[in-house]
């Protein structure tokens, strides 16, 4: 949280309350959706300091008339990796607080894989002074797996001092489920540093037995429930319930079920990861409750779910509703069937209205290095073959991290493996960025439709390693080194050449650019990779998501192929 009210500001906000001061800016003809108490009525709004000092008759330096619209608490996301959005940290919250979004909670495993603590250091200083109330899970799974290289490591001593920092709030998604259930020392050692602090989950499918000692380790939550059983069994085991909506994964209509008038108290909403073109175009956690109220979720549920749930769960102090004493973080809608903020205040100050952010931008300190790094004369894409070869191919769900495996026949070109478009058989490869150790590890995915061309990434969950998927090996190269040149990025190439591409300089994650830029970059390599056969509706997020080793079912990093289930590397061919 931020600093607490000193003795002198808490004496004048009493003050104020009381009716014996004037309060700095009351809110009149109001509809209040109380959170706490479950119901809609009328109020006044005094807001002094940045709090609510109370309800009803108040004088004002300032006033505004509602004219009978409601008014809510400032919307939470409960977790959500700012990375992902490709854009600093006041870029996200330009595109967030105009949609009611007043407080995030992050895990910033995407550039700690990159730059380790001070990449996780870097996040946190790039939240000062914004109208966002950003709040960090420190980073538990640095890297991911063993089957993988990233940037950097950290350890349950780099977490602890992590924890010194007032808005590091717990520890992030613990991705390493087996590492808890077999009781690896190293991952406890985590959670105990932890001590009384929320700890967030990330199992998914896993349920049984080994959920029960995952949960008795003290993970106190999950967002990777696919499925409605899945979700109601952890649930049942005592773990808060993410339901999540972003751009990979979306997984609010299959769970939307779950939650009950008994039970929503147990339940957040969080977006993951989201990019450019749904914040824009579809928005945040307002989008969420948007949908789902119009399933048929009782208004005042879904914003106890987009708020005081989430805060309750953090414990988060002085958020998740409006009272006397809390934070004056509120969005004002004139329809909470169609959620769609009108006027936004963060610690009582209009910082957005009718879409039209208002608020700080401050700019963000430089990054603390980064880039890429990689032993180009050790990159070797071919793959001999003798006879005929099956191997394990991954197959690509669109609108989904999760993936399915199958074996094939390939295709050989001169004694070696090729990719099979015509089959829509494609060759992967991740190129290790951080170490310039060499490392390739390549494998075959089904999904992505392109009939030439290649598309490459330093966006490569959670390592960050180079993935680029391609019809052949030269414009896999073309590819992968064009995103290295810019410090990192993305790149569509055909021919030898690059068709479109957006650069990443910040970690090669993110970009310095305004988000609409980027938005129209990435629309504009979508669009390429179409030109080239590709079928899905996002496919550089689809591939961002083919290296990360704890999602099922067959995955790929530097190191080759991993089978998630069974948690171990497994070879690329068969028999």
């Amino acid at each position: 949280m931020r600093e607490a009210l000193k003795p002198q500001e808490r004496h004048k906000l009493i003050e104020v309350a009381r009716g014996d001061a004037p309060a700095d800016l009351v809110l009149r003809n109001a509809r209040l959706v109380n959170v706490r108490s479950g119901e809609i009525h009328d109020a006044e709004v005094a807001i002094y300091g940045g709090r609510i000092a109370g309800f009803g008759e108040y004088e004002a330096a300032e006033t505004i008339d509602l004219k009978g619209a409601y008014v809510c608490p400032g919307l939470i996301d409960a977790h959500v990796h700012i990375e992902s959005s490709m854009v600093s940290v006041p870029e996200f919250a330009r595109a967030i607080v105009p949609r009611g979004t007043t407080a995030v909670v992050t895990d910033p495993h995407e550039i700690a894989n990159v730059l380790g603590v001070p990449g996780i250091r870097y996040m946190l200083a790039s939240a000062e002074r914004l109208p966002l109330h950003v709040f960090v899970m420190a980073s538990s799974c640095v890297p991911a797996t063993h089957m993988e290289t990233a940037g950097a490591k950290l350890d349950a001593a780099d977490l602890e001092g992590l924890f010194e920092h007032p808005r590091v709030i717990g520890l992030a998604e613990v991705m390493n489920f087996p590492g808890v259930f077999l009781g690896a020392p190293e991952v406890l050692a985590k959670i105990e540093a932890a001590g009384d602090r929320p700890v967030d989950g990330h199992a998914p499918g896993l349920s049984g037995p080994l959920l029960n000692a995952y949960a008795a380790a003290g993970v106190g939550s999950d967002h990777e429930c696919t499925q409605l059983e899945e979700a109601r069994e952890k649930l049942r085991r005592g773990m808060h319930i993410f339901i999540r909506e972003g751009t990979a994964a979306r997984n609010l209509d299959a769970l939307l079920p779950l939650v009950t008038p008994l039970n929503a108290v147990n339940c957040s909403f969080c977006t993951d990861d989201r990019h450019p073109e749904d914040l824009l175009d579809e928005g945040h956690i307002d989008a969420l409750l948007r949908m789902a109220i119009s399933r048929g979720l009782d208004p005042i549920t879904a914003i106890q779910m987009a708020t005081i749930n989430t805060a309750n769960y953090f414990g988060l102090r002085g958020l998740g509703m409006l009272a006397p004493g809390y934070r004056a973080d509120l969005v004002v809608v004139d329809d909470l069937q169609d959620f769609r903020a009108r006027l936004v205040l963060s610690d009582g100050r209009v910082v957005a209205q009718d879409g039209d952010y208002k608020g700080a931008r401050p700019a963000p300190p430089a990054p603390p290095g980064g880039g890429v790094q990689v032993k180009w004369e050790a990159v070797e894409l071919a793959v001999p073959v003798t006879g005929e070869a099956k191997a394990r191919v991954i197959d690509a769900i669109p609108g989904q991290i999760v993936t399915g495996q199958s074996v094939e026949p390939l295709k050989a070109e001169n004694g070696h493996a090729a990719a099979d478009p015509g089959r829509d058989l494609l060759k992967i490869a991740v190129i290790e960025r951080h170490r310039a150790t060499g490392n390739v590890g390549i494998g075959f995915v089904r999904g992505f439709g392109l009939r030439r061309g290649a598309i490459a990434s330093t966006v490569a969950h959670d390592n960050h390693n180079i993935v680029v998927v391609g019809a052949d090996d030269s414009d896999m190269i073309t590819a992968a080194r064009a995103v290295a040149e810019t410090g990192g990025g993305q790149a569509v190439v055909a021919d030898g050449r690059v068709l479109e591409s957006v650069p990443l300089p910040i970690a090669g994650l993110m970009s310095d650019l305004p988000l609409e830029q980027v938005r129209d970059r990435v629309k504009a390599m979508g669009e390429a990779a179409r030109q080239l056969g590709g079928t899905l509706p996002d496919p550089l997020m689809t591939m961002s998501f083919l290296a990360l080793a704890v999602i099922p079912e067959l995955k790929i990093t530097d190191q080759g192929l991993v089978d998630v289930g069974e948690f171990k590397p497994v070879p690329l061919f068969v028999g």
